[in-house]
């Protein structure tokens, strides 16, 4: 058979579903990467060891929320005072949501979220964080009864659309509007059915609407039947109807 190491690398390598060819193959080994104990720890820090990381955020979030009862996700700005009545808003919102027999989930932050929870927990129903990884904002608020910590936006975004049959938003900020459109995305390309979205606010979602109905459709980037897509309310009765009505319970 003669001697490998005499023979010069191969034209083509497979390294499990990786196909390497010409300049581009390697002297290494899966095997033989995984057997050496030489050499220091960045291999921690790749792309590859990330993918497990990731992995076990979906199995520990599915795993944790797999046994909710029906769920409302409540979305809104983490700087919301405690003493306005857009809190208390975010309270009442979370305690009719129980009332009507949903499960309520956050953000698990401060402000709206905290208020969401608030409801749901003197309510004595069952209020769920989806905490994230930030290097400004403290864990989950003392109303949070099951909660699960992500590094990834975009697992914890899967947990927040998986285990919720709608979503109330209240007023809030960047992180709030990425959640709202990631989920009228969804709805108009019909990844997700009869999953309704209730904007609570008259005031502070108008112009948005005015925007989508003026600018975006208007310039057809998006059509008038997006608008739609949900509900504006004041109504917390209302907001609540909408949202619990159109899931069939």
């Amino acid at each position: 058979m003669g001697n490998p190491e005499a023979q010069g690398p191969p034209e083509e390598q497979y390294l499990g579903p990786v196909v390497r060819r010409r300049d581009q193959v390697t002297p290494d080994t899966t095997d033989r990467r995984l057997l050496d104990t030489e050499g220091d720890s960045e291999w921690v820090h790749t792309d590859p060891w990330r993918v497990m990381r990731i992995q076990s955020e979906f199995v520990e979030g599915f795993g944790a929320l797999a046994e909710l009862p029906s769920a409302i996700s409540v979305f809104g700005s983490a700087r919301t005072p405690a003493d306005t009545p857009e809190y208390e808003a975010g309270v009442a919102i979370g305690r009719a949501l129980v009332e009507a027999g949903f499960a309520v989930i956050t953000g698990g932050g401060p402000g709206a979220m905290e208020a969401a929870n608030k409801g749901a927990r003197e309510a004595d129903g069952v209020s769920v964080g989806l905490g994230i990884e930030l290097p400004f904002e403290q864990g989950l608020n003392p109303h949070v009864d099951i909660g699960v910590n992500f590094r990834y936006f975009f697992v914890r975004k899967m947990m927040f659309v998986k285990y919720a049959q709608g979503f109330v938003v209240l007023p809030g900020g960047l992180g709030t509007l990425d959640e709202l459109f990631e989920a009228l995305t969804l709805v108009q390309t019909r990844k997700v059915t009869k999953f309704p979205i209730v904007l609570f606010g008259t005031a502070y979602w108008s112009g948005l609407v005015d925007w989508l109905r003026d600018t975006v459709i208007a310039q057809g980037k998006a059509s008038e039947k997006d608008l739609l897509l949900f509900h504006v309310t004041d109504s917390i009765d209302e907001a609540v109807a909408l949202v619990t009505k159109e899931t069939g319970k």
